[in-house]
């Protein structure tokens, strides 16, 4: 989009989503476990699901791997669970052949479980951090609603045509002007082929929270069938507004994705605190040829990549599809 600029992103919340998958999880659970034993054997025998050669795959196992799987109903419980031992099982009989044939002791393998390592760990300390953030009050709640009408109250669906024009700086002034003077695209476009100049155009419908947040306050002032130019690398973009409709979102409904986004924000914000702290505090010396340009390389990294929730890019998470249709009410 062209008005496209770096901006964080927020999720609606998932709650609903976690609490269902951990229902699925621990109905496999119970469902495993009847199947273990009749209550006498002990509460490690319990908890193997299968045996593999001298290997055991346990409940704790299939239930890591459940606890993942998005949109499992609680009705797929024992199916999903059988199929995830299976997996589990094939898994396991590559891992004790890879150990065999000493696989696993392959430097650049050595390198990848390191490098996964880690990551984990980096973003479970992440992750604790964000724990302790305080959830934003109604009254932060209702500002943030009132503050982005375009997102909520005034909330539209965008019909929108985009043009990316290929053309040299002293071409612009005339396309500006035919711009201004087109009845639609149709005859705009016809001025870029007479003129042999490229262009590529695409046309898609978008609701205000698949819009770039940067850039929604400006689209939400366009009227149907306005138009809107923004320079770029290799010429021009031209934004048509064919059509909008009106469908807005009280704040009831969309009090979760807002708590969520708040939320996320803080925890980004107390992230890049955090390790912005330990980069001060620490003794970081550059070596060889990454000591060039290394002040300005750090100046610029982001504490945010380490953040599990905090993002750049779209502002499409305000109230993605699935919170549309589903979290929001609507249809």
């Amino acid at each position: 989009m062209y008005l496209t600029t770096d901006t964080k992103e927020f999720r609606a919340s998932n709650a609903f989503a976690n609490l269902r998958v951990a229902a699925v999880a621990a109905a496999v659970v119970a469902l495993v476990l009847t199947g273990c034993g009749d209550g006498k054997k002990s509460d490690k025998a319990s908890q193997t699901a299968a045996k593999v050669n001298k290997e055991e795959i346990t409940v704790h196992q299939i239930n890591f791997v459940l606890q993942h799987q998005q949109g499992l109903k609680p009705e797929q419980a024992e199916a999903a669970g059988k199929q995830v031992l299976e997996r589990l099982i094939e898994q396991e009989l590559a891992v004790q052949k890879a150990q065999e044939l000493k696989i696993d002791r392959d430097p650049r393998v050595v390198q990848q479980i390191e490098a996964a390592k880690r990551e984990i760990i980096s973003r479970a300390y992440v992750e604790r951090i964000g724990d302790a953030i305080a959830k934003p009050t109604n009254d932060e709640i209702a500002k943030y609603y009132n503050e982005k009408p375009a997102l909520f109250k005034d909330r539209r669906i965008y019909s929108l045509q985009e043009v990316a024009i290929e053309a040299r700086r002293e071409q612009f002034a005339q396309i500006r002007e035919k711009l201004q003077n087109s009845k639609n695209m149709t005859d705009f476009a016809e001025f870029l082929k007479a003129n042999d100049i490229k262009f590529t155009g695409n046309q898609a419908v978008r609701a205000a929270e698949q819009l770039p947040l940067a850039g929604l306050d400006a689209i939400s002032r366009m009227k149907d069938g306005d138009s809107a130019i923004s320079q770029t690398p290799a010429g021009l973009t031209v934004l048509f507004l064919v059509g909008s409709r009106s469908q807005p979102v009280d704040e009831e409904h969309a009090r979760p994705a807002i708590e969520a986004f708040l939320t996320n924000q803080r925890k980004s914000e107390m992230v890049q605190k955090d390790l912005k702290g330990l980069r001060d505090a620490a003794k970081i010396e550059y070596v060889g040829k990454f000591a060039e340009g290394a002040a300005s390389a750090a100046a610029a990294s982001s504490a945010a990549t380490l953040a599990p929730t905090a993002h750049e890019a779209p502002a499409s998470a305000a109230l993605n599809a699935s919170d549309i249709s589903k979290g929001m009410g609507l249809k």
